[in-house]
């Protein structure tokens, strides 16, 4: 085999245990068998990865780019994989109905992600997206007994399709203005970008329209909150960590080498977004009563946060993006397991109620939730406290001190809902925490290495720092 084509092994590992699970499941149905294969699949992909990461840097034909950054944005999504894998397989089981076809759209959804942060080319990017987007379609609405998760797939399937075309017509005007579809060969568009050029930002402008509704930021965010409401907890948790993970490496790849400050249109519209995402995310958790809503408005408002960082010109733009996006998957992959815990056969523990007397009757439970929230709210000790002290440098390090400002309002305003539902956690007992939930040891065990990792990068963030730095200077 050709060297660079090592570096497709990660993604064809993935494509071959989805194929090994539908000719298992033809032979035999078996819940605990399908998962085992998922999570070997998983394992035997990561491990892959890890091997062919030192080959990294090489181009694959004219689609795939396997740099620093694709390496370790594909292992952040494979680790964030596996734990959303052996959350799904507590959350299942003993559930009606067959479950084994979930484990196979997890990996299909898995597989686009991973086609994107690996992306250099427009007809790669696509792909990747609609491979992502086609196998969530069914993972949201998975439960389709509940009329909520019919709901939320039906509209995610209504208006990701309608993002999916505008994306669509952006890369074709861009293909009409330069003539190429690769990533590294934009310049002309850029160009045309700058001398305000119509068809050049029109391409950009509808670019942005799909990109923008796939991590949820504002204007394109209506979708988030019912779907996160009406999707089983692990998907709602894949969908705010790995989709949306994906696309902030899509678009650091896109953006690489622009300096987006030399393009003045394309920064206000980028920084309005960031600041509309800020605030709307974060004023509207306020009024929430359910705590996947609440996580679907802290999420908007989370990567109005990310794209600060993104805005920076400097040596501190990439690592504070990604150092930031992992705290982020690390802690919001932890609030929602505490859900998928408490959620029952019958319907997900997403009402404000069933959170009640929780850190009085399961200590760990309550104790695990509460600390995620903190991280959340980026108080010390915590990854998210290193994570938005690293935006604000890269912020203030590229002088947009207005940003900057914009961003810590919102984080004490963010701060405000946080510590309500904390409040919540140690109130007096309520019927429905004081109900014993069995905690699966396998389940139990990721959400320990998830607070260790939340923990010790608040505590010693230098040895994810250290890797992180590593992808700027590389990219």
């Amino acid at each position: 085999m050709n060297l660079p084509f090592l570096a497709l092994l990660p993604l064809s590992i993935l494509a071959g245990t989805m194929a090994l699970l539908m000719i298992c499941l033809s032979l035999r149905r078996s819940h605990a068998l399908t998962f085992y294969l998922t999570l070997a699949g998983l394992v035997a992909s990561l491990g892959a990865l890890l091997v062919v990461g030192p080959l990294g840097g090489e181009r694959v034909g004219m689609l795939f780019i396997f740099d620093s950054l694709g390496f370790f944005y594909s292992a952040l999504m494979l680790a964030g994989g596996l734990a959303v894998v052996i959350l799904s397989y507590e959350y299942l089981e003993g559930r009606p109905g067959d479950v084994e076809e979930y484990y196979i759209l997890l990996l299909g959804a898995l597989l686009g992600a991973l086609v994107l942060v690996a992306s250099c080319h427009f007809a790669s990017l696509f792909l990747g997206l609609e491979v992502l987007s086609i196998s969530l379609y069914p993972l949201i609405a998975y439960r389709r007994t509940a009329p909520a998760h019919t709901e939320a797939g039906l509209k995610y399937l209504v208006l990701s399709g309608v993002s999916s075309a505008f994306l669509l017509f952006g890369m074709a005007l861009i293909y009409g203005l330069g003539g190429t579809m690769d990533f590294s060969l934009m310049g002309q568009h850029m160009t045309g970008l700058k001398s305000g050029e119509p068809m050049a930002l029109a391409g950009m402008v509808f670019l942005l329209v799909g990109i923008g509704f796939k991590i949820g930021l504002v204007p394109f965010h209506m979708w988030t909150p019912d779907v996160y409401e009406g999707s089983p907890a692990p998907v709602a948790a894949f969908i705010a960590t790995i989709s949306k993970g994906s696309m902030i490496g899509l678009l650091l790849r896109y953006f690489a080498g622009v300096n987006l400050s030399d393009h003045p249109r394309l920064f206000l519209v980028f920084a309005i977004m960031a600041i509309a995402s800020m605030f709307v995310g974060n004023l509207l958790a306020l009024f929430q009563n359910n705590i996947k809503r609440l996580l679907a408005y802290s999420s908007i408002a989370h990567f109005g946060y990310v794209l600060v960082a993104f805005l920076a010109a400097g040596p501190l733009k990439v690592a504070a993006v990604t150092y930031y996006l992992a705290a982020y998957m690390a802690t919001t992959l932890g609030a929602f397991g505490v859900v998928a815990f408490l959620s029952g056969k019958e319907q997900d523990a997403d009402a404000m109620e069933a959170y009640e007397g929780l850190g009085r009757c399961r200590p760990w439970l309550g104790g695990m939730l509460a600390f995620m929230f903190l991280s959340l709210a980026g108080m010390p000790l915590t990854a998210g406290f290193i994570g938005k002290i690293y935006v604000v440098a890269a912020g203030i390090d590229a002088s947009l001190s207005g940003l900057v400002i914009i961003l810590i309002v919102n984080s004490a305003i963010g701060l405000f809902y946080y510590l309500r539902v904390i409040s919540v956690l140690y109130r007096q007992m309520g019927p429905e925490a004081s109900s014993s939930v069995p905690a699966g040891k396998k389940a139990s065990a990721v959400m320990i290495v998830l607070f260790a990792l939340v923990f010790w990068w608040g505590i010693y963030p230098a040895s994810l720092i250290s890797l992180v730095r590593t992808i700027g200077v590389g990219h």
